[in-house]
């Protein structure tokens, strides 16, 4: 004899969610470079610092925001973004929106350091109901504003 709570009975438990075929999954990841407008100092500064926004490109087009709170910059000579290309920025951008570097010292391995990360980006979708999936193994596109673009033309012609 069959229990009530046996699946041939059809039984399912109740779920307050709703199901993973209804909600959006991540496509991609796209990190957002701009020139950040509270520590710029223009086209001829020795230093320049930039913004790095990383986001969720969900299968409706849609984006969420993972991070906002990510940038870097960088000192040198007069004219500093005559040295920078996109390739450099892109590079840049991917270090900073993580994974974080491992720290030995302390018994951190890349493994463990991707796993937190990607399990506190997959929470930050979770929240926002939207199925994560494999985050590791999905594209990562950087893209740059046109102020990052125009700077950078500016830049190379008043070399």
């Amino acid at each position: 004899m069959s229990s009530p709570t046996d699946p041939a009975e059809g039984w399912a438990p109740l779920s307050t969610t709703t199901p993973t075929s209804t909600r959006p999954a991540v496509v991609q990841l796209v990190t957002v470079v701009d020139i950040d407008d509270q520590l710029d100092q223009g086209l001829h500064a020795s230093e320049m610092q930039v913004s790095a926004r990383h986001e969720a490109e969900l299968d409706n087009g849609r984006r969420v925001l993972l991070l906002d709170d990510r940038g870097w910059g960088g000192s040198g000579p007069p004219n500093i973004w005559a040295t920078e290309s996109l390739e450099i920025l892109e590079e840049e951008a991917r270090a900073v929106v993580g994974p974080d570097e491992p720290d030995e010292r302390l018994g951190e391995t890349a493994e463990v350091m991707a796993a937190y990360h990607y399990g506190m980006l997959d929470g930050i979708l979770r929240q926002q109901g939207v199925e994560a999936g494999n985050l590791q193994r999905l594209p990562h596109r950087v893209e740059f504003t046109e102020r990052v673009h125009a700077r950078l033309e500016r830049a190379k012609r008043a070399e």
